[in-house]
C-alpha cells in the first residue's frame, strides 16, 4: 500500500467488502460535518455500508462523521467511521447509523 493511504486494518482488499460500491452519478453530494468542520463534497462511490467521500479535508482514522443527504422526499441523515483516509483524494466511511427524516411531516 502506498505511504500515503492509510485504513484501521493497514490493508484494503476488495475481497473484504461487505457490501459492492456503486459509482455515484456526477453532483451527488452530501453535507457533512464533525469536529467543528462543516462542508458540502461530492460522492465518489456508495454502498449498503459504506461511502467514499471526495474532499481534501480528512481527519483520524475512527472520527465520527455526520451526513445529511437531501432527497425528493426529505433528508436521509446518517453517522459515519473514518475508515480509510487518502491524503489530498478524501475519506473512506462506514455508516454507523442512518436515519430517515421526513419533511413533509
Amino acid at each position: 500500500m502506498p505511504s500515503d493511504e492509510h485504513s484501521l486494518t493497514g490493508r484494503t482488499s476488495p475481497s473484504r467488502r461487505h457490501y459492492r460500491r456503486v459509482k455515484t452519478p456526477q453532483g451527488v453530494r452530501v453535507y457533512w460535518h464533525c469536529e467543528g468542520f462543516e462542508d458540502t463534497s461530492p460522492v465518489r462511490d456508495l454502498s449498503v455500508g459504506d461511502l467514499f467521500l471526495e474532499t481534501s479535508v480528512t481527519h483520524a482514522l475512527g472520527t465520527t462523521i455526520k451526513l445529511e443527504f437531501l432527497v425528493q422526499e426529505g433528508a436521509v441523515r446518517a453517522e459515519a467511521v473514518v475508515k480509510y483516509v487518502r491524503p489530498g483524494s478524501g475519506m473512506g466511511l462506514k455508516f454507523t447509523s442512518v436515519h430517515r427524516e421526513d419533511a413533509r411531516a
